[in-house]
């Protein structure tokens, strides 16, 4: 089968290898002449303008689009969409909102394109271990592009699911973050107490890999802790700042709209939050108050 990937990043250009092993001819396009140059290297066909893309594909037409949400993806998604033809399909394999996402399949159907959200996690490693997906869309392009979700897959049958109509896709990513967001911070907390406590001096590799093994807590995250723990249990070459994507506040805010309590995720943002201060005026005021109404000491900036 033939389609294009529009963005060529490490999770797009993995995903270009993986469908190239899987016998699928890729037309590859990006803003990067080397990723294009690379892709090529690879076995893939480059494009260097959205409209070379299209003309090497035939109908019915399939784009995938890998680029960052937000105005990326819009731009993106607008040009492309003004170069097909009604029956085309269009995927969204980014972290887009899936309220972005239903609204641009309701302005694309208008014109007979269809449009496809497939939410996408694997990382680093999908290229290897396979993707998982969570696919929104007509049935119709899901029966169409299955060949393609079935070679990025695990497993043509393991891995990837039709969740629903547009939108599902990304909804259901953007929950799926939400929990690797209280997993995550599950994990760092624990090994922080047992770093904590010097009395035992606790291996936390070697706790890590035996976590691995029989272990109700074990997981794949569990697997990627005991990897970053193994040469440098200190972490003494990283910086304790961590970014978010946006999908675990857009889980947090579909909680508070929903009325379902989620304080587990919720403090596990915050958490993000925090790692990217130097310097927190909130814990400074505590301190001030606690010495303005108990007389507690305060330490003073050096």
């Amino acid at each position: 089968m033939k389609l294009a990937m529009i963005g060529l990043g490490k999770m797009g250009a993995n995903m270009v290898k993986r469908l190239l092993k899987g016998g699928h001819d890729v037309v590859a396009y990006d803003l990067n002449e080397s990723a294009i140059l690379a892709a090529e290297s690879d076995g893939a066909k480059g494009a260097r303008t959205l409209p070379e893309v299209v003309e090497q594909l035939a109908p019915t037409r399939v784009v995938w689009v890998m680029v960052p949400s937000g105005d990326p993806t819009e731009k993106t998604v607008s040009s492309i969409a003004d170069l097909l033809s009604a029956g085309d399909i269009i995927i969204d394999g980014g972290n887009s909102n899936y309220k972005d996402t239903m609204r641009r399949a309701e302005m694309l159907q208008t014109r007979g394109i269809h449009y496809v959200d497939v939410g996408t996690s694997g990382g680093v490693w999908g290229l290897t271990e396979g993707y998982s997906m969570m696919v929104g869309g007509s049935d119709e392009a899901l029966a169409h592009i299955r060949p393609i979700l079935e070679t990025l897959a695990p497993a043509p049958d393991l891995g990837w699911g039709h969740v629903g109509p547009s939108g599902s896709g990304h909804f259901v990513k953007m929950v799926h973050n939400g929990i690797e967001y209280g997993l995550m911070q599950a994990y760092a907390e624990g090994f922080e107490i047992m770093r904590a406590k010097q009395a035992f001096n606790l291996d936390l590799h070697q706790i890590a890999e035996i976590w691995r093994f029989g272990s109700v807590v074990r997981s794949w995250l569990l697997d990627l802790t005991a990897n970053a723990l193994k040469d440098d249990a200190d972490l003494s070459d990283i910086k304790g700042w961590v970014a978010d994507s946006g999908e675990g506040r857009w889980t947090v805010f579909e909680a508070i709209d929903q009325d379902v309590p989620a304080p587990i995720i919720t403090l596990s943002l915050m958490a993000r939050f925090i790692s990217r201060q130097d310097e927190s005026y909130a814990a400074k005021l505590l301190a001030a108050m606690r010495n303005q109404f108990g007389g507690h000491a305060v330490k003073k900036e050096e």
